[in-house]
């Protein structure tokens, strides 16, 4: 019994002209062509290289030196430069070196195509810059994939580069959106919050309801004020710059605690202290702002009543490591690994909280060049840390 005939459609061959006319719809019609520079002083590499480039559709320009190399990249940036090295008056290292050294330039990668093979002929070609290293007599395929890898590579960086630029022009448009939000927001939210605290105070004839609502509206406003502040903060940490000094950790704990007295009151914790603080180098308003943040957390999340330890520890790298511990439920590692991220929400108990604190904490500490974590076990504390560089005496 014979085998009925398959309908089954030949698999697609790679056509490169097609692959050429898909590109250009994604792209645009008459997308541009990468060009190479070769560079040899053999006229016959010249027009081999040339021939072969050419008829995968590259542009090539061609240079017999080096110094004719550099005046032609002066006038037009090549994608991809294919470079000897045994050149007369000016070899292909001293070429890539200056190329290197030219901001305009540096980011042209350059493929060293060369009969040296010796192991320090390759040592010097990369250290001076080069990408690769392709040995004379080459193979078209070899020289073909080298140079289709290399530019797929550029035209990645050139897009994470474009990406990223997009990305910080969009963080800054952000920020001063966040900053013009929270500062218009301010003296409104401030002015309730002094007219609510006047009902509240004036209102002793008001029924245990009514003053109850007053209460919960002050409270809401109290946040609403501390998330306005948290904001403006967001925004300056991004984009100042700050000299770092010797810091007096002793008041500036004592600062924070002040400004949360109102939470120390109301929970009424444990806090041990050291005698002394050892000396590290910051900016004293971002770090009080960092203990601010890991003590109203201690506060809010540690145990009922919390108890919480301040201390600090010198590291064997030439930093101190500041630390808070409570004695609250703890912290899986996947919740310990997301807690630094801005807005999010651990759980149910930590979902009062609006997300931003702990996301300033880690900005400040880039921004100083420090470290920030947080560390412990399930139903055994927390120890939330940052760390700064020791001072030099």
């Amino acid at each position: 019994m014979s085998m009925p005939t398959s309908d089954k459609p030949e698999p697609k061959r790679l056509d490169w002209q097609n692959f050429l006319l898909k590109k250009q719809e994604i792209y645009g019609v008459g997308a541009k062509k990468q060009t190479i520079l070769v560079v040899d002083d053999t006229s016959e590499n010249l027009r081999l290289l040339a021939e072969i480039l050419t008829e995968q559709g590259y542009r090539v320009r061609s240079a017999p030196n080096g110094r004719r190399a550099l005046a032609t990249v002066e006038k037009e940036l090549p994608d991809l430069i294919l470079l000897d090295i045994m050149m007369p008056e000016m070899d292909g290292y001293e070429v890539c070196q200056r190329l290197k050294a030219n901001e305009k330039t540096s980011d042209i990668p350059v493929i060293f195509l060369s009969a040296l093979n010796e192991v320090f002929d390759k040592m010097t070609a990369f250290s001076v810059g080069g990408v690769d290293y392709i040995g004379k007599p080459f193979q078209t395929e070899e020289v073909l994939a080298r140079v289709r890898t290399h530019l797929s590579l550029q035209e990645m960086r050139q897009t994470l580069q474009q990406q990223n630029q997009q990305l910080q022009l969009q963080n800054s448009e952000l920020d001063a959106f966040a900053h013009t939000v929270a500062h218009d927001l301010k003296n409104p939210v401030a002015q309730l919050s002094m007219a609510l605290s006047f009902i509240v105070q004036e209102g002793a004839e008001f029924d245990e309801d009514l003053q109850e609502v007053l209460r919960l509206g002050l409270s809401a406003n109290h946040k609403m004020n501390s998330i306005i502040e948290e904001l403006l903060l967001l925004a300056t940490v991004r984009k100042e710059n700050v000299r770092g000094t010797p810091l007096n950790m002793t008041t500036i704990v004592e600062q924070a605690l002040r400004r949360i007295s109102h939470m120390v009151d109301k929970y009424e914790p444990e806090i041990t202290l050291p005698p002394t603080w050892p000396i590290a180098i910051g900016y004293a308003a971002w770090i009080e702002e960092v203990w601010v943040n890991y003590l109203s957390n201690g506060l809010k999340y540690g145990g009922e009543p919390p108890h919480l330890a301040l201390g600090a520890t010198p590291e064997s790298d030439g930093t101190i490591r500041f630390w808070v511990k409570d004695n609250g439920p703890g912290l899986s590692p996947a919740q310990q690994a997301k807690l630094f991220t801005e807005f999010t929400r651990l759980d149910k108990v930590r979902a009062k909280g609006h997300g931003l604190g702990l996301s300033i904490v880690r900005r400040i500490m880039d921004k100083l060049g420090g470290t920030c974590g947080v560390e412990g076990e399930p139903e055994q504390g927390s120890l939330f840390y940052f760390t700064l560089s020791a001072k030099v005496n």
